[in-house]
């Protein structure tokens, strides 16, 4: 197998993936036969953002990204293509508006994400071939049209006018108000506190307002430290 080719299958270029499908576009053009007789490699069309060469033990064939993706040569999405807006197309050149664009009123292209309303919205729309279906985000997250993926809340005020007490269920205490000398205190200016029936997680106050946290695997919420624990030295948290 080519050693280009290679490296931009397993994403083993110093350079970022866009870079290497740029470089690789502007090397082997168009291209008519396959220059490798075994294995799979892939070539992006020197021209067009949307299509790519695929090689598949010495057969050529071109290949066209579904309505709404773009290759990027990692298949993260469907067929080693990619959403658009998370591919780096440079001078190529790529259709969105093609005839088999969905009519599905939740999903604009067969394949993508989008939002579910214009206000703050704890989950979003995942789109594929057409259909739509709610994916929820993690619990005290918000959608982030702005990249495409969940957010806290907090970072969404400005954005959508989301209200992070109402989406995390709880109110920040003023820092003021602590105990002097108490635990909550000595965490100030991100104060933490234990989520009531979630030995799990845990809330920490970001300028005022909450931030819903998950220990990691085999760790629980410790109220005696206020931290992520091995779950072992919190016995109630089964």
């Amino acid at each position: 197998m080519d050693k280009h080719v290679k490296s931009l299958w397993r994403g083993g270029f110093d350079l970022s993936l866009d870079s290497q499908i740029f470089a690789l576009a502007q090397e082997y053009g168009e291209i008519s036969s396959c220059p490798q007789d075994y294995g799979l490699q892939l070539y992006p069309h020197p021209r067009y953002c949307d299509q790519f060469y695929k090689c598949e033990n010495g057969t050529l064939t071109l290949e066209s990204c579904e309505n709404g993706l773009l290759f990027d040569g990692k298949g993260s999405v469907h067929n080693f293509c990619n959403y658009h807006w998370a591919v780096d197309c440079k001078d190529r050149t790529y259709e969105l508006e093609k005839a088999d664009r969905s009519e599905s009123a939740y999903c604009p292209y067969l394949f993508g994400i989008f939002p579910i309303s214009s206000g703050c919205e704890t989950g979003y729309y995942r789109c594929a071939y057409g259909e739509a279906e709610i994916a929820e985000c993690e619990k005290g997250l918000a959608y982030d049209e702005r990249i495409h993926a969940c957010n806290w809340p907090d970072l969404l005020i400005d954005e959508n006018g989301c209200d992070p007490e109402r989406v995390v269920g709880f109110t920040c205490p003023d820092p003021d108000s602590l105990p002097k000398g108490s635990l909550v205190q000595t965490f100030l200016p991100y104060p933490r506190y234990a989520v009531p029936g979630d030995c799990k997680r845990l809330i920490t106050c970001v300028n005022g307002y909450p931030r819903l946290l998950t220990c990691g695997e085999y760790e629980a919420f410790n109220e005696y430290s206020l931290s992520c624990d091995s779950i072992d030295n919190v016995p109630n948290c089964k």
